[in-house]
């Protein structure tokens, strides 16, 4: 007997059940959005070319037919996400990289807020006549990847820098407040004890209390604060760090001292999905936090624990990735990879669905479409790709695709790559400049200097270090 077509039987079955007015139209609408079958149809829709350097962030406005893109160019365009056409372009401000753009709710679309390399956070307002306004609105000490915006308030979002700072904005006032700051668990983070700070790589707002934040960034733990246990003052150094009201982090991960987060996302249901670097992609339900701090659980709650969902193939090295939903009730889970795929899996069981060809090297960023099965994606190359289900065939995964997660899994547990915290870089260019000073004082010649064998290795790192930052400030930035 022949296998039944499910995804027909089951497409086939919600029509006839809107004809005869067993469904809304609505309702139909959303079970074929989140059929696999739409899922395993996508394909590239087009492209949109427009910016001079690579792309790293990416914003659907409430009705999704306009998206914003911020690039390495320190340009924000604005296109047509349908006719694939740009609609306005201006200079953001920014001197360094762009790496997260956002529309304000509820502003007609006129109002962007973005954040950069250079820890500044600004506001565009497009004026009547089509010009735009920039005007800085605070700053962080080092890079802020990402902004969040609180749902249905067209005044209020948050944003999260490398000085381990949460700060709130209130686009009404001139001046950011001091919301939250991350800080080290006592224990179980041993390689940031000379840091009194988490570098903060990504921020999202529980969609369901939007007074839940959670923040991740270079240590292992993804954070949950209660805004309303922060105190809304001016930003300041010399601050106590807050308290969370949940941690979450997989258990083989505890005081591993190898990983960061680079993404966060929340689902509709107020799940958080956490992406590593250089690990995997894990889900987390409520129950499965450490509570207010990881440190001193006993390895009875250890074992007892639910783990995690997790998510496998790709591989999340050199750029600091984001991770996202996809589907009308998010039933599934997307990322870019180093290898240049776009992975989709099923949120529930984890299984790799569609993986598509996004980038020549690096996708970082997906975007998915507020209303319909659309996803626009962005990485090294200069160009947008826009991506809908409109292949006649249901696409099987790629040939080579086994491979690929192959290489990638190799490469993630290939221990010969240095790896180095900003902390670690900062101590050695100290140890430099100390030596170059005692140098230029005394006119030693430099070979006749004694150096203990870990200052060699430092400098032989640094150097290494300070090599690779130069290429990846002609690109993008790597984390």
């Amino acid at each position: 007997m022949a296998k039944r077509n499910t995804s027909f039987d089951d497409g086939f079955t919600a029509i006839f059940n809107r004809e005869i007015g067993f469904s809304p139209p609505r309702s139909i609408s959303r079970r074929i959005y989140a059929s696999q079958g739409q899922v395993k149809k996508l394909d590239l829709y087009g492209k949109l070319i427009g910016h001079e350097g690579c792309v790293n962030a990416l914003d659907f406005n409430s009705t999704g037919d306009i998206l914003v893109s911020g690039s390495d160019d320190r340009q924000i365009i604005l296109w047509n996400s349908l006719n694939r056409s740009k609609t306005l372009s201006y200079p953001s401000g920014h001197c360094e990289n762009v790496f997260q753009t956002k529309f304000i709710p509820f502003t007609d679309d006129r109002t962007i807020i973005t954040s950069g390399a250079d820890g500044q956070v600004r506001l565009g307002q497009i004026l009547e006549n089509g010009k735009v306004e920039t005007k800085r609105l605070g700053r962080h000490h080092g890079k802020v990847y990402k902004l969040a915006v609180l749902p249905g308030d067209p005044n209020i979002f948050y944003s999260c820098g490398e000085d381990g700072f949460v700060q709130h904005f209130d686009i009404r006032t001139n001046s950011a407040t001091m919301v939250l700051y991350s800080s080290p668990f006592t224990q179980g983070c041993r390689r940031h004890h000379s840091s009194s700070r988490i570098r903060l790589n990504s921020i999202a707002i529980d969609p369901r209390n939007p007074h839940y934040l959670a923040v991740g960034g270079s240590d292992e733990y993804a954070r949950v604060y209660d805004t309303r246990r922060g105190q809304l003052a001016p930003v300041c150094r010399h601050i106590l760090p807050n308290a969370p009201v949940n941690t979450f982090c997989p258990s083989h991960l505890r005081e591993s001292n190898s990983v960061h987060v680079t993404g966060l996302a929340y689902s509709k249901a107020s799940e958080l999905l956490v992406s590593y670097n250089d690990e995997l992609i894990y889900l987390f339900e409520k129950n499965m936090g450490f509570g207010s701090s990881p440190v001193g659980i006993s390895a009875e709650k250890l074992q007892g624990m639910e783990e995690p969902q997790v998510y496998t193939g790709h591989r999340n090295a050199q750029t600091v990735k984001g991770v996202n939903f996809f589907g009308p009730d998010d039933e599934y889970v997307t990322s870019g990879s180093d290898c240049g795929h776009i992975f989709i899996w099923k949120k529930k069981g984890g299984q790799l669905v569609r993986a598509m060809l996004g980038d020549s090297r690096v996708v970082n960023q997906l975007e998915s479409h507020p209303h319909i099965p659309f996803l626009a994606s962005c990485g090294i190359e200069k160009s947008v790709k826009l991506w809908t289900p409109m292949s006649k065939d249901v696409l099987s995964l790629p040939e080579n695709i086994e491979k690929v997660m192959e290489s990638n899994r190799l490469g993630r547990e290939d221990h010969s790559r240095v790896t180095l915290t900003p902390d670690v870089i900062m101590h050695v260019l100290r140890l430099q400049r100390r030596q170059t000073s005692a140098f230029t004082e005394r006119r030693y010649v430099f070979t006749d200097i004694d150096v203990d064998e870990g200052d060699e290795d430092a400098r032989f790192i640094s150097g290494l270090v300070a090599s690779d930052d130069e290429s990846s400030e002609r690109e993008c930035t790597v984390s």
